[in-house]
């Protein structure tokens, strides 16, 4: 069985099922010595006391690596807000509860008594950065990648115009966008730029049923905006063709299974002349594709995939320049359709699509920490990456001596390999790091600094920042679990899994901090 499929299952029946999944996955921490010690062996001395920083997926599978090779490591996990899980939490959709079931295997790793979660703390801004690396045999920056792509046209930042990202973060309860308030009010039409998973979950989102959403964990004001919602048609627009588009079969066939909404028909010109010749994975989406949905006469809604269309300006009326009536594109010719890295060019011809509300879905990218430079992190603002060599270490700038910081320093999942793959992928590129920083502990390599054992850890942090008077107010495990608690109970009274707070006012009051 694939560990994508199985990630789609509940965490019993992905222990019954696969084998990969009872050695990855369900790694059990339990609450005493005995268990630590079989958890691996540390015959080169004390253990390494390691801070990761994020709690996502590559956060947490980089500790679940790490406690299980290295008997006795100590981690402390940081997180800029209260509660834990990252993009599970707030970038998977309502739609998607079987990917969420991965938080069980996080909850696992969080009972090791060697794991401290220090959440609603912001790196940074809240704590000095640098504080850590005396405290650290090891940091990992594992913090994902929070901010998005922009298209790059004049007034992009105007009204009805929103980031995917945004959009998602806001239907899923993240605070930063609380208060978006999204105008799904303003016209029937959606436009939504992108052609990846993220652009289909936006796209399903504005076309699903109102009622089917309550069912899951989706915010109760984004049910509220979307039960007012005028949206009857989404075009999710690519610059590229059918082969060379990001999407995956799964997201395409949600849609065209959705109620009361039919599927606009691609031209059959912008496929390959002969299907069966291509990689089994590419065949069955581009036949799902050419097949589309079954004829739905009485839908009252529906949805196209644009192709071949690059953005180029936003119509806004004469009347209000802050009403948008319309996106302008280009349109664009691939040099080889069949051939999924075909390289494009844009044409002189254009098209106008009538819409009232775009949404960009092209990307995200991770953001500079403030004090990495002082660590001797080389930060790729372009890229949103960080600079290292190829398995998580982190190489510092050309003539930077950072060798005096005191902590070895690596990086893990988006911020290191950028924002692309799903969660079997992020795990896979977390192991990387976490043997990485084995195999550094074992050698004792030039790179792994720290005088394993000897640090302090978050104890040592904390001290250090109360003696400078800084204002933290820490969340550890057992206030999450409270929030936690909290949320599944207002959920169940209306018949939802949960119903997430939506500010980290609301998270604090009910985790008694």
């Amino acid at each position: 069985m694939l560990i994508n499929q199985c990630l789609r299952l509940p965490f019993r029946a992905r222990i019954a099922s696969c084998q990969v999944c009872r050695r990855t996955l369900t790694f059990s921490f339990q609450r005493n010595s005995t268990s630590d010690a079989a958890a691996g062996h540390n015959g080169n001395g004390p253990a390494p006391t390691v801070a990761i920083i994020g709690s996502g997926p590559a956060g947490f599978y980089t500790a679940q690596k790490l406690l299980r090779e290295i008997r006795g490591t100590r981690i402390d996990m940081y997180e800029q807000l209260p509660v834990p899980f990252g993009l599970v939490r707030f970038g998977v959709a309502p739609d998607h509860p079987e990917v969420k079931n991965v938080q069980e295997t996080f909850q696992a790793i969080a009972e090791s008594p060697n794991f401290t979660f220090i959440g609603n703390v912001n790196l940074g801004h809240d704590l000095p950065l640098p504080l850590l690396a005396g405290h650290y045999d090891a940091i990992v920056f594992a913090y994902g990648a929070s901010k998005d792509r922009k298209i790059g046209l004049e007034g992009e930042d105007k009204p009805h115009i929103y980031s995917a990202r945004a959009f998602v973060g806001w239907y899923n309860g993240l605070p930063e966008y609380r208060d978006l308030g999204p105008n799904l009010t303003a016209g029937d039409t959606a436009v939504v730029v992108g052609q990846g998973n993220v652009a289909l979950d936006v796209a399903r989102t504005l076309l699903s049923s109102v009622d089917a959403l309550r069912q899951t964990d989706i915010t109760e004001y984004a049910l509220d905006a979307l039960s007012a919602s005028k949206i009857k048609h989404v075009h999710v627009v690519g610059r590229r063709g059918p082969m060379q588009a990001a999407f995956t079969i799964k997201e395409v066939r949600e849609l065209l299974h959705l109620e009361d909404v039919s599927f606009r028909s691609i031209p059959d010109e912008l496929f390959p002349p002969d299907l069966s010749k291509l990689p089994r994975p590419k065949r069955r989406l581009m036949e799902l594709l050419k097949k589309g949905s079954p004829l739905k006469e009485n839908a009252t809604k529906s949805w196209t995939l644009d192709f071949l269309l690059a953005p180029k300006s936003l119509k806004w009326s004469d009347s209000n320049p802050e009403k948008l009536e319309g996106v302008v594109f280009s349109k664009t010719k691939l040099e080889n359709p069949a051939d999924p890295e075909s390289k494009i060019g844009t044409t002189n011809e254009t098209q106008l699509i009538p819409t009232s509300t775009l949404f960009r879905s092209i990307g995200y990218k991770a953001a500079a920490i403030p004090g990495m430079a002082e660590l001797g992190v080389e930060f790729d603002e372009w890229k949103g990456t960080i600079r290292h060599d190829g398995f998580g270490r982190v190489v510092p700038p050309e003539n930077n001596d950072a060798s005096g910081h005191g902590a070895s320093i690596y990086c893990s999942g988006w911020v290191k390999r950028g924002p692309t793959g799903v969660i079997a992928s992020t795990m896979t590129d977390a192991f990387q790091t976490a043997e990485a920083i084995v195999e550094d502990w074992k050698k004792r390599a030039q790179h792994f600094v720290g005088s394993a054992g000897s640090q302090d850890g978050w104890n040592g942090v904390h001290a250090e920042a109360v003696s400078y008077s800084l204002p933290l107010r820490p969340i550890h495990w057992d206030s999450w679990e409270k929030i936690d608690q909290v949320e599944k109970k207002i959920g169940k009274q209306k018949g939802k899994p949960r119903e997430k707070f939506g500010s980290v006012k609301e998270m604090l009051a009910v985790s008694g901090k």
